[in-house]
């Protein structure tokens, strides 16, 4: 009998066969949340309820049948768990899935103890980006000449935005060339530079799957006891099997991980090149079409200071400085604390890139501390020290 444990790389999938067809990579994700709620590790688990193969809207459930009608991947989904999360406020016990920056929020909102680590169990998926539901949709019509109704699903795979239909056809275009038109990802997800969440219980992903099991397997790596306890529980209980992952899965995983940090390496050169001239002006510029909605620190997953928060009170629209104090206040806030998550400047109803100005400050702070928010000792130094060796 398999015995799980940290540190374990394996390849799992359901053992029910339509949760397998139906399932993201075999379906190991659904099956271990299935057994978790049969077992009762947990009271709650959020699903996606689809609305179409773009958008879902979020649920959380305590049935094992929801959690198996959920089966099945959106890639370019936009999600912020972190908040969806906050508003439970540690009342249940709840497994999630999550992207990596969401996972970074949670953390982050750990360490403000408004979200208690004992009540979560955590999935973190590998992730090359997201883009918003509209615009794949555009570009599906626009650039792939297909129907949008007639996805089925989507990957990046070896540089690729690959679009799969209901009839079985794959179409695929180069990132690259999509991005030049801004036909792409979300401009954070291009720089972003945490790919696999190894900050959750159980990393998984299609990375690493590969020969027969390819489609039909997904890559797990064990990273905490609560990880190994779940993962367990769902072979024991014979939701899910698993075999022990090939080197050269293992091999592939990690070079497919390296080309999407270049990647996201030469878009940081790209996006945050030196401002010439008068920095504070262009800073202006940048923010003179503020409505002071905030929009912006609503949907912040590592802001925790709620309704009586110092920079609410600068809100003032007869405040005439030539930069708000309310983003002065942010800006100093989030230096050491922003993820890059994008949630920011998708809210913004003035189309600010806000996410991108949080990140000029940021970045040089976090630099200096040596430290990437939300991300723990496993993680390597932080990631700009190792620009130049992804170049």
């Amino acid at each position: 009998m398999t015995k799980v444990k940290v540190g374990d790389r394996l390849i799992g999938w359901s053992t029910n066969e339509e949760v397998r067809s139906n399932g993201g990579s075999g379906g190991l994700v659904t099956a271990v949340f299935a057994a978790a709620l049969e077992k009762g590790l947990v009271d709650n688990v959020v699903v996606l309820e689809k609305a179409n193969q773009f958008e879902a809207v979020p649920i959380i459930t305590d049935s094992v049948e929801d959690v198996f009608n959920s089966a099945g991947s959106m890639h370019m989904l936009i999600s912020n768990q972190t908040k969806y999360l906050q508003q439970f406020k540690n009342e249940a016990s709840i497994a999630l899935a999550v992207k990596p920056c969401d996972m970074r929020g949670i953390r982050e909102q750990q360490k403000r103890n408004t979200i208690d680590s004992d009540k979560i169990f955590t999935v973190g998926l590998n992730c090359g980006g997201t883009m918003a539901p509209f615009k794949i949709r555009e570009v599906v019509e626009s650039v792939y000449e297909v129907d949008p109704d007639q996805v089925k699903g989507e990957e990046i795979e070896k540089g690729k935005l690959i679009i799969e239909t209901f009839d079985g056809e794959h179409h695929s275009h180069s990132i690259d060339d999509l991005e030049v038109d801004d036909h792409g990802r979300r401009e954070n997800c291009r720089y972003c530079t945490v790919k696999i969440a190894t900050n959750s219980d159980l990393a998984c992903g299609n990375w690493g799957v590969i020969g027969e099991l390819s489609g039909r397997g997904t890559y797990v790596e064990v990273m905490t006891e609560k990880g190994a306890e779940f993962l367990q529980n769902a072979i024991d209980m014979k939701f899910a099997e698993v075999v022990e992952a090939p080197e050269k899965g293992t091999e592939i995983r990690g070079k497919v991980n390296g080309v999407m940090l270049k990647m996201a390496a030469n878009t940081h050169k790209e996006v945050f090149k030196p401002i010439e001239g008068d920095k504070l002006e262009d800073l202006r510029k940048e923010l003179e079409n503020c409505i002071h909605c905030g929009a912006c620190k609503e949907v912040c997953p590592v802001c925790a200071c709620g309704v009586d928060a110092k920079c609410n009170k600068y809100y003032d629209p007869t405040d005439d400085y030539d930069i708000s104090l309310y983003h002065l206040i942010r800006f100093l806030h989030l230096s050491d604390s922003c993820i890059g998550c994008g949630q920011c400047t998708d809210v913004c109803p003035a189309d600010i890139p806000l996410t991108r100005l949080y990140r000029r400050f940021a970045n040089p702070v976090q630099e200096e501390l040596d430290y990437m928010p939300g991300m723990d000792d496993r993680t390597p130094p932080f990631f700009l020290t190792k620009l130049e060796e992804l170049e």
